[in-house]
């Protein structure tokens, strides 16, 4: 049975999807960006900055699902230029246990949503 999740810590759908949905045990999160979710603004000042913004908003996700970073098994990471893949890996390497860290990959892309620099989704499982 699917069920939606959402959150008022998390930045609202812009188009005609949910934050996340539960299905049998996983939740499939949508890509997430540096939007402030209190105040719509995007934040993009640096890169570190703006994974960071990323990730908490992911977590805010996983924790309207009642879940947290140590249940995520796969995420994707979008990135515009990939001479920022440092910078944001060690932020992102930040939210995650080293030892139980997810699957991942992460692909450069020529575009993303609202011309940010970093997008990420993540597969989590009860």
């Amino acid at each position: 049975m699917k069920t939606i999740i959402t959150t008022d810590k998390a930045p609202q759908p812009i188009g005609p999807y949910n934050q996340a949905v539960l299905n049998n045990g996983m939740l499939y999160t949508s890509g997430q960006i540096a939007l402030d979710p209190k105040t719509g603004q995007l934040h993009l000042e640096d890169i570190s900055s703006e994974t960071k913004l990323v990730m908490e908003n992911l977590k805010a996700v996983l924790e309207a699902a009642e879940m947290s970073f140590a249940n995520v098994i796969k995420s994707t990471i979008f990135i515009s230029d990939m001479d920022n893949f440092g910078k944001i890996n060690d932020v992102y390497g930040s939210y995650f246990d080293d030892a139980t860290a997810p699957a991942r990959e992460t692909v450069q892309v020529a575009r993303l949503p609202k011309d940010v620099n970093v997008e990420i989704s993540v597969i989590a499982s009860l």
